[in-house]
C-alpha cells in the first residue's frame, strides 16, 4: 500500500499527459470540413484566447517539484483526490470530443459564424452553451492538481475564467446577431460553461 501512494503521484501526472495527447489530437488530428465562407468573425475574442493560454502557462510553469502530492493530505484523501483528477481529465476529453464532432465546420479557434451557419443545441450543447471551454476548464483543474501548487492552480483559473468571460460575451455578440430570439431562449434555458456556477 504504501508502494502504491509514493506511485501515485506519478501515476496521475502520466493519465493527465496522456489526456492532454488525446485532448490536443482531438484538434489537431480531426477531420478537415469543406471550406465554407465565413459570414462574421469577432477578433474581440483574441484577447479571451491569449488570457486562457495564460492560465495554461501558469499551471506549467509554476510547479511543485515532479511527482510529488498536491499538500499532506491522509491517505484516503490523497487517494481520492487522485482518482478526481483522472476522472476530470477523462470527463474533460470526452466533453471536448463531443463538442468538436457536434460543431464540425463551425468549430474556430476565435469567434465566427457561417454562410448557412447552425446553432448547436444537441450533443453536450444541450447542457451548456460553451462545452469546449468546460472541457478546457476540466483540463486547467486537472493539469493543476496533478502538477502545480493550490496558488498557482487558483490564480490560473481565476485568469481563464477572465478569458472565458470575454470569449463568451463576443461569441454570444456572434450568436445573437445570427440567430436573433432562437439564441435568446436557448441562452435562457441554457447555462453558459458550468450549470449552476455560469
Amino acid at each position: 500500500m504504501r508502494l502504491i501512494l509514493q506511485s501515485l503521484p506519478a501515476l496521475v501526472f502520466a493519465l493527465v499527459m496522456l489526456c492532454w495527447f488525446v485532448f490536443a489530437g482531438v484538434f489537431f488530428f480531426r477531420k478537415k470540413p469543406a471550406v465554407v465562407p465565413e459570414r462574421k468573425r469577432a477578433r474581440a475574442s483574441i484577447p479571451g484566447v491569449v488570457l486562457q493560454g495564460v492560465a495554461y502557462l501558469i499551471v506549467w510553469c509554476i510547479h511543485r517539484p515532479l511527482f510529488s502530492p498536491l499538500t499532506s493530505f491522509s491517505q484516503p484523501v490523497e487517494i481520492v483526490i487522485a482518482v478526481g483528477t483522472v476522472a476530470v481529465a477523462c470527463l474533460s476529453v470526452g466533453i471536448v470530443m463531443a463538442a468538436v464532432r457536434t460543431l464540425g465546420k463551425e468549430w474556430s479557434i476565435t469567434a465566427r459564424t457561417l454562410e448557412g451557419h447552425q446553432l448547436a443545441t444537441q450533443g453536450p450543447y444541450r447542457f451548456v452553451r460553451h462545452p469546449i471551454y468546460t472541457g478546457m476548464l476540466g483540463m486547467l483543474l486537472a493539469t493543476g492538481l496533478a502538477y502545480t501548487y493550490w496558488s498557482s492552480l487558483l490564480t490560473a483559473i481565476v485568469v481563464f475564467f477572465v478569458g472565458t468571460i470575454i470569449r463568451v460575451r463576443s461569441e454570444e455578440r456572434l450568436l445573437r446577431e445570427q440567430f436573433g430570439r432562437e439564441f435568446e431562449v436557448y441562452a435562457d434555458r441554457v447555462p453558459a460553461m458550468l450549470p449552476g456556477v455560469y
